[in-house]
């Protein structure tokens, strides 16, 4: 029996935007940022800005991958058969002249094959005196060798645009003869608390205050992405105290602002950052936990505005800021939601989606994944013990166990 699908219904008249129109709107317009160059050591977890080419070949000549003894296929016909030893190619130490009929070279792995040569028969196959070698099996043409160019030409393009670069690409390009790579420039995201009741985590907290957590997840949420966080501290909830703090972010790419979003008489991010210069886009999300979540524009830098509860600025963060990084990055390896079936029932949803702490099993054929059952937005433990977020649409019925829904792989 085919598991059903889970489909959002067409969706309702609602204040709230839909999180795809949102994204929608924060990606909108936003090109890949300037290049810079770093060297080699620098460049893990960088974002290439163009093509690289090779600067040279790969491998540059004829090389031995085997001990053993370089000669010319066709004085193989039959075995045994002695050659006379002509002399000897090390690596770093290729042999000066040319493999005559009836002759070999001894050879070591990582050696230049010699002029004349085409083959190489391993150690093992032969028995050796000073002056000649006694070759006891025979090896076809090509044996053992690898040839000039057989990884990549000079001028082969071997990396693209757009691709974060791992241990295994920085290998490629240093074989490829670059020593410095021109990378997409980490665009800089200045972090902001906002409230009264906010102390650092390294402060005894008294009566009323809470530690602000968020600034700290969303820098690791940042780097992990492949940006640059900027801690600008915790504004106080007077519009003197955050106009001071917008200060501090400018030249940033980004600003986050975490609390304050709402529409209580102590919520005036909003409004400090109009009388600022920003232009606010959008307001209120549909979207659970995270709905008081607003984005704009100052100038070139973008403004987003997160909930103060952790989990909503986080689960916020995964699903605004980290696609804005990599658009940014002009990133090619942006993670996509995929298909899981439930192991559990879950009740019918609301007007929102819902992003729910889960667990997700790959270790079948079929992805599972399987909801907390508690998903109080207040309780951060369980983000940290999941590994994805289910996704259920607004306005989705129950859904019996079994059915396919999308998962967003938790990355950070």
């Amino acid at each position: 029996m085919t598991a059903p699908t889970v489909t959002a219904p067409p969706a309702a008249k609602s204040a709230l935007l839909p999180v795809d129109d949102a994204l929608a709107r924060v990606l909108d317009g936003v090109r890949p940022l300037g290049p810079e160059h770093v060297p080699l050591t620098e460049a893990a977890g960088r974002t290439l800005a163009h093509d690289l080419a090779a600067a040279l070949t790969n491998p540059p000549f004829d090389v031995s991958s085997m001990d053993g003894y370089a000669v010319r296929a066709a004085d193989l016909k039959a075995a045994p058969v002695t050659l006379k030893l002509a002399g000897e190619s090390a690596a770093g130490w290729p042999y000066a002249g040319s493999v005559r009929p009836g002759e070999a070279v001894r050879i070591f792995t990582g050696a230049a094959l010699p002029d004349g040569a085409d083959t190489i028969v391993i150690q093992e196959n032969t028995s050796a005196s000073a002056d000649a070698v006694r070759i006891l099996e025979l090896a076809h043409k090509g044996a053992n060798v690898r040839w000039r160019g057989g990884d990549f030409h000079e001028g082969d393009s071997v990396l693209t645009a757009g691709t974060r670069l791992t241990a295994r690409h920085i290998l490629l390009a240093a074989s490829a003869g670059h020593a410095m790579l021109a990378t997409v420039r980490k665009p800089v995201v200045a972090i902001l608390s906002t409230g009264d009741e906010l102390i650092e985590p390294s402060d005894r907290p008294m009566a009323g205050q809470i530690v602000a957590s968020n600034s700290y997840g969303l820098a690791a949420l940042i780097a992990a992405a492949g940006g640059e966080a900027r801690l600008i501290g915790i504004a106080r909830d007077t519009p003197e105290d955050l106009a001071q703090k917008f200060e501090e972010a400018r030249g940033a790419d980004i600003l986050v602002t975490t609390g304050g979003a709402s529409v209580g008489d102590h919520d005036l991010v909003r409004p400090a950052l109009e009388a600022w210069g920003a232009k606010l886009d959008f307001y209120k999300i549909a979207m659970r936990p995270g709905k008081p979540l607003f984005f704009g524009r100052n100038g070139a830098m973008k403004v987003l505005g997160l909930p103060g509860n952790p989990l909503a600025s986080i689960i916020g963060g995964r699903i605004f800021l980290v696609p804005l990084i990599s658009r940014l990055l002009g990133r090619t390896d942006t993670i996509t939601p995929i298909s899981a079936t439930l192991t559990v029932p879950i009740e019918a949803n609301g007007p929102r989606t819902h992003y729910m702490r889960a667990l997700l099993d790959t270790s079948s054929a079929r992805a599972r994944v399987t909801p907390f059952g508690g998903q109080d937005s207040s309780f951060v433990r369980a983000l940290a013990q999941a590994n994805c977020l289910a996704v259920i649409p607004a306005d989705a019925p129950a859904l019996p166990e079994g059915s396919l829904i999308s998962v967003l792989p938790l990355d950070f």
